[in-house]
């Protein structure tokens, strides 16, 4: 519980880059008799039995990879599938470093009621997380009578606003759920983008000194 009555929860998902991933089948792999050729310099070697291809890469100390298995016939080309495969791996490094993990961290009020001093830690917080990149969903539940005080809370969230001015900008205006008050706010363009660029640097960094750039998952909502 923090201070005057907010606490904090996090949602993430993840945005940015998907993971270059293809299975290929490769050489004695490949199911078809017969396959549209391509070699290593691009030119069409034509529609060629799956054997006179293999004996063309074995010349040429190269395998065949089918690159288009649904194509009538498939379509395979002479390659270094071992390079191939590293360069592959390369983009997918690169991927993950573009990657942002955008989390929405919940600020819960558990009043309107809330001291100005106390408004005041909880803008410092909240700056902060928008400087990290992340978002911040607003949420005022009123208790009993409280509810007919719902344009307090919603000038609650009007004065926070003003305050986050030259970070946030207003994802979603108030809205009422039930007994629930809820806004989201998003880091403005220039921030979330800092943002970003801070977290490449970070992951450039961590796997300069031979570290792994860990997968950006999904994770379910948890409390903090």
């Amino acid at each position: 519980m923090g201070v005057g009555g907010w606490l904090v929860r996090r949602l993430c998902f993840e945005e940015g880059a998907a993971r270059i991933s293809r299975d290929l089948r490769v050489n004695q792999e490949i199911r078809a008799r017969e396959v549209r050729l391509v070699d290593d310099d691009g030119r069409q070697l034509g529609v060629v039995p799956l054997r006179e291809a293999m004996r063309i890469a074995l010349e040429r100390g190269l395998d065949v990879v089918e690159v288009a298995p649904t194509a009538s016939p498939v379509v395979c080309r002479i390659m270094d599938y071992g390079r191939f495969k590293y360069e592959q791996e390369k983009r997918e490094r690169e991927a993950r470093r573009r990657q942002h993990l955008v989390e929405v961290k919940e600020l819960v009020l558990k009043t309107y009621n809330i001291d100005p001093h106390d408004l005041e830690t909880l803008a410092r917080k909240g700056e902060r997380l928008l400087r990290d990149g992340d978002k911040l969903k607003l949420t005022m539940r009123f208790r009993g009578r409280e509810i007919v005080h719902a344009d307090l809370g919603r000038d609650v969230f009007r004065r926070l606003v003003a305050m986050l001015g030259t970070v946030a900008q207003v994802e979603s205006e108030p809205r009422q759920e039930g007994r629930t008050l809820i806004m989201t706010l998003a880091p403005r363009p220039e921030v979330q983008r800092a943002a970003v660029e801070s977290a490449r640097r970070a992951a450039s960094r961590a796997e300069a000194a031979g570290g792994s750039v860990p997968d950006v998952q999904e994770r379910a909502p948890a409390a903090q």
